[in-house]
């Protein structure tokens, strides 16, 4: 009997040595997969590199384009970037962001003059009033309801300076403007 007992733990003794060592075996060819699927998440195929055009919109309606080419080394940090732009179209190499300007453009402050095209109508120039310089066309004004010195002032041209100068302007010389 004593040795019928040895033998069925002998027995037993096998089956759970053959038992750990199909599950090593097993775990064993498992784990190239895993360290597979590790290796193939970290691996980085490099930096993305795209043109991004900036449109920066003004009030007058002037539209800038800056035009940078972006290398991407993480998408998360590059839209964080621009969460202030408007995303206005997108491709695997060219992305478009635009901004509304809440002043008057740079070329206006610069070299921009309120004055009147031939038929009467408030125009911005670049430079003083010329017909071949136009900027923007607004509204035809009635000239015969203006004070002498202020049809003078857009004869020559009226600088523009500001937004807050843009903005009077056009304040000033809307009640002025022909009805259609």
């Amino acid at each position: 009997m004593k040795v019928k007992n040895q033998y069925t733990k002998i027995l037993w003794l096998g089956l759970i040595l053959f038992s750990l060592t199909g599950i090593l075996i097993t775990s064993a060819e498992e784990q190239p997969t895993v360290k597979s699927n590790e290796q193939e998440a970290q691996m980085v195929t490099g930096p993305l590199t795209v043109t991004v055009i900036l449109e920066r919109v003004y009030l007058d309606g002037e539209v800038s384009e800056e035009i940078i080419e972006e290398t991407i080394w993480s998408m998360e940090d590059f839209w964080a970037a621009y969460d202030s732009w408007q995303l206005i179209d997108q491709d695997e190499q060219l992305i478009v962001f635009q901004k509304q300007i809440d002043d008057i453009s740079p070329l206006l402050k610069a070299n921009g003059y309120f004055g009147l095209t031939s038929n009467g109508t408030l125009t911005i120039f670049n430079g003083k009033p010329d017909a071949e310089n136009v900027i923007q066309s607004f509204f035809q004004i009635d000239v015969s309801k203006l004070e002498s010195r202020k049809h003078e002032e857009l004869k020559k041209g009226i600088p523009i300076r500001s937004k807050d100068n843009y903005v009077e302007v056009l304040e000033v010389f809307k009640p002025f403007s022909m009805s259609p």
